[in-house]
């Protein structure tokens, strides 16, 4: 008979008080006590979560391709994200609408892309003044907002650029809520309540935005010259030759904005976090960017930064059948997920699991399910491929036109913003110009333990 793995005794809603406020440590104290798979239990849910580190139940997990959501994420994207996301949906339609948005996140697509991300990053950093201490993810976050309105919706009515440079941030703000996630399962423990009516009137502004956007692509005589994901998208077919309506390319445009924004300009902030901390890997890296030849250190920068400072913490599956797999056994109907700090931080995996070295990507690649930021399976991020390609260029140019130092000698805590994992202080720094550093060079920063 299968029975859940052992796991905190506390009532559901201090565990989930736990998880909110100070994640990491819940989970490294679960780990410690019970091992490297254990049960959790929230608010809100029927059943004990199961938390899982092992790449090959991991594997074995993700592989499977029958296993669906767990309800959790629909409740709570839903309203926002709205029914036709490739995030929500199940079976052959998720598939189908993953097979139809793919071919603009690989290839020579990405290509086409560094130009914008270069030039909007570019702008911003000419709004950056000498010497100014300011948290730097705020910036990341207005950079990747103006990629996303750019590359991806490619909105050109400076008018409609404007209200949506205004009410998307808000809407962010609002997903983005501490809060959220708590007013969420609190609804679904007490069966009433709305945690989402605060932002259903900003919503519908911003849907008429998009649909005005939406309406003027499919009328546009030029569109198939146009390169942005939204014209790929009205453009595309189904293999019976259907497209998606209105509202359903609404949906993605929403789920891309969603996914990719914070996530990526949190990435980059842990980024920018870690490399302050670690003076030898910076030169390195500034070396390597200076030089213009490769960009092999950059990625092994990148892939290190994800793997320490993972930006989102559950991937989860709801079990369609059961998962037997290194003695694990676990029934149908179980909520499953990795919990990818944890993975990450394997020794065995990765010696030295919480020292910030670059160079281990270099020496040897991880297995395929020991470095999950993305999630895995059929329902591995779409967007991965644009994330490392937006985050190399943005790093790039901010090392090639600023040196960057630690406003303070403590390196950023984790906090949460509903579902990710935040740098508690936005990442303070201060920056120079790269001619003025030079003139006027920059203390070498303390060196601090990345922990």
């Amino acid at each position: 008979m299968s029975t859940f793995p052992p796991g905190p005794t506390e009532a559901p809603a201090i565990q989930t008080a736990r998880w909110l406020l100070r994640p990491i440590s819940f989970m490294e104290s679960c780990r410690r006590r019970y091992g490297e798979t254990f049960s959790v239990r929230f608010l809100g849910f029927e059943r004990p979560l199961v938390m899982l580190t092992d790449p090959e139940a991991i594997r074995s997990l993700y592989t499977a391709h029958e296993h669906g959501l767990p309800p959790g994420r629909s409740v709570a994207l839903l309203p926002v994200m709205g029914p036709g996301s490739v995030l929500l949906l199940e079976g052959q339609e998720h598939l189908a609408r993953r097979k139809l948005m793919l071919p603009p996140f690989h290839g020579e697509r990405m290509r086409s892309y560094e130009a914008t991300v270069r030039k909007v990053t570019e702008r911003e950093l000419d709004s950056w003044s000498d010497g100014n201490t300011f948290a730097i993810h705020p910036r990341m976050q207005a950079i990747t907002l103006d990629v996303i309105l750019k590359a991806v919706f490619g909105v050109t009515d400076p008018a409609r650029d404007a209200r949506l440079h205004e009410r998307l941030p808000l809407l962010l703000g609002d997903t983005a809520s501490p809060a959220l996630q708590f007013r969420v399962l609190l609804s679904r423990r007490l069966g009433r309540g709305d945690p989402l009516a605060g932002m259903r009137e900003l919503l519908v502004e911003v849907d008429e935005l998009l649909l005005a956007e939406i309406a003027e692509r499919r009328s546009d005589p030029a569109a198939a010259e146009r390169e942005d994901i939204l014209s790929l998208l009205v453009a595309a077919r189904f293999e019976d030759g259907s497209e998606m309506s209105d509202r359903e390319v609404r949906d993605q445009l929403v789920t891309l904005l969603l996914a990719g924004h914070e996530t990526t300009a949190t990435a980059l902030a842990w980024t920018f976090d870690l490399l302050l901390r670690n003076p030898a890997t910076l030169a390195r890296l500034t070396a390597e960017v200076d030089a213009g030849k490769e960009d092999t250190y950059l990625r092994a920068v990148i892939s290190e930064s994800l793997r320490l400072r993972p930006v989102v913490p559950l991937a989860g599956r709801r079990l369609a059948s059961d998962l037997n797999v290194d003695g694990l056994s676990l029934p149908a109907g179980t909520d499953v997920t990795p919990a990818i700090w944890l993975t990450h931080t394997r020794a065995d995996l990765y010696p030295e699991p919480y020292a910030f070295r670059p160079e281990r990507f270099l020496e040897d690649s991880p297995t395929t399910y020991g470095w999950v930021p993305f999630g895995g399976g059929i329902r591995r991020c779409l967007g991965a491929a644009f994330a490392e390609m937006e985050m190399r260029v943005v790093l790039e140019t901010v090392l090639r036109c600023r040196v960057l130092s630690p406003a303070s000698s403590r390196a950023e805590r984790v906090t949460r913003r509903n579902v990710t994992f935040s740098p508690r202080n936005g990442t303070r720094v201060r920056s120079r110009r790269r001619e003025a550093a030079a003139a006027a060079p920059v203390a070498e920063p303390e060196r601090v333990l990345v922990a």
